[in-house]
């Protein structure tokens, strides 16, 4: 027990940890990116600073010197637009076609401006030009960065959900196992018994009948601890005939059900052989069975049928009982759904666990109408 808290907790630890890292990772992007377009704002600013000399020292027609046209000139990423005092404009970094295009330019002035407050070039108290800038390449690319780390966020907890709910469904299923096992080995006990009290009753000249019944159900019992004591193991598959298995199962239900209960069945005359654990293949029969009387509230028709294709044999179970809607078809296959008022919810997910894990089978809803009924199919893989 100290040792799985143990070891939920370091998980916990762990979980926990990974988010606050991601988090700062996250946290310190996006303070980077706003640092760095503050950089881009200061580098525009200069340039600005630069042209405003620029117009200064072309006035008093003095030397321009060394930096301001390399301040003019460093600036080869960030997109911009000057429009000057008299009406002309100027473009920088922008594709000289698409420039051209007035319309394109004062589109880009107004997704500019969006982006960064305009940069007012003044020379003697006079606005000499406005400058619009847009984020440079590589500022759009980061942008999009903390983007990708809330993706990265999102699946991560995706991933750690997941882990978690198939560590709870792992867990459960091993608790579960191991209750079927006990119970197998619970039930081994006054079994035993029951079998040497039909040898006493059989010595005392008992109705040969009354003792036939009491074995066939010694027999049930048997098969049900094989049952349980099979789950969490791979069984051992047999080629069987599948329809003498069914009718079998069947009758048997049928023998020990209400006489409200009219059971039909279409089968086959001749043997269809699969690859099948007898034990547990009457169980899922015995379970589509007995949630067709109950969706009947134990009274109604209920038909058993057996289709051999060129690969597969089919076997449906066909109730006229209250029916399921169209959204129920899968989740009535889940563990603990039901729609009954008693009940684990687990007849129908042993079925499917059964058929498609053990068997390599498939089974579903085939049909089903609100009011009017279901109809339950298997499908195994034929062998010669």
């Amino acid at each position: 027990m100290s040792y799985t808290m143990n070891r939920n907790i370091l998980r916990w630890i762990i979980i926990a940890s990974s988010f606050i890292i991601i988090s700062l990772i996250l946290w310190n992007t996006y303070i980077f990116f706003q640092n760095f377009k503050a950089e881009e704002r200061i580098k525009m600013q200069n340039w600005s600073l630069a042209q405003k000399e620029l117009n200064k020292n072309i006035d008093l027609e003095s030397d321009l010197g060394e930096l301001i046209p390399e301040v003019l000139s460093s600036n080869t990423t960030t997109p911009m637009i000057r429009v000057n005092d008299d009406g002309t404009i100027n473009s920088n970094n922008i594709d000289e076609e698409k420039a051209k295009d007035t319309a394109y330019i004062n589109k880009l002035i107004e997704q500019y401006s969006n982006e960064n407050e305009p940069i007012e070039v003044r020379y003697k108290d006079q606005i000499k030009s406005i400058i619009y800038y847009g984020n440079s390449p590589l500022l759009n690319k980061l942008k999009y960065y903390p983007l990708a780390l809330l993706l990265i966020i999102v699946l991560f907890a995706a991933v750690v959900y997941f882990f978690y709910r198939s560590s709870k469904i792992a867990a459960q299923n091993k608790l579960w196992t191991g209750m079927a096992k006990e119970t197998a080995h619970q039930i081994g006990t006054p079994l035993s018994s029951l079998v040497g009290w039909t040898e006493i009753l059989r010595s005392e000249d008992v109705n040969p009948s009354y003792l036939l019944e009491i074995e066939k159900d010694i027999t049930r019992l048997q098969t049900i601890t094989e049952r349980f004591s099979k789950i969490g193991s791979v069984p051992t598959l047999k080629k069987v005939d599948i329809v003498k298995e069914t009718v079998e199962s069947y009758e048997y239900l049928k023998a020990r059900s209400s006489n409200l209960i009219n059971f039909e069945i279409d089968a086959p005359e001749h043997p269809i052989y699969v690859s099948l654990n007898q034990q547990l293949y009457s169980w899922t029969i015995e379970n589509l069975v007995k949630n067709a009387i109950d969706a009947m509230k134990g009274k109604g028709s209920l038909r058993l049928t057996i289709v051999k294709s060129d690969k597969q044999v089919k076997i449906t179970v066909t109730d006229y009982g209250k029916g399921l809607p169209k959204s129920l078809f899968s989740k009535i296959f889940e563990p603990g759904f039901t729609t009954k008022k008693r009940g684990w919810g687990l007849g129908l997910s042993l079925a499917k666990r059964i058929v498609e894990d053990y068997h390599d089978g498939k089974i579903k809803v085939l049909h089903s109408e609100i009011g009017k009924g279901t109809t339950m199919q298997i499908s195994l893989k034929l062998i010669p």
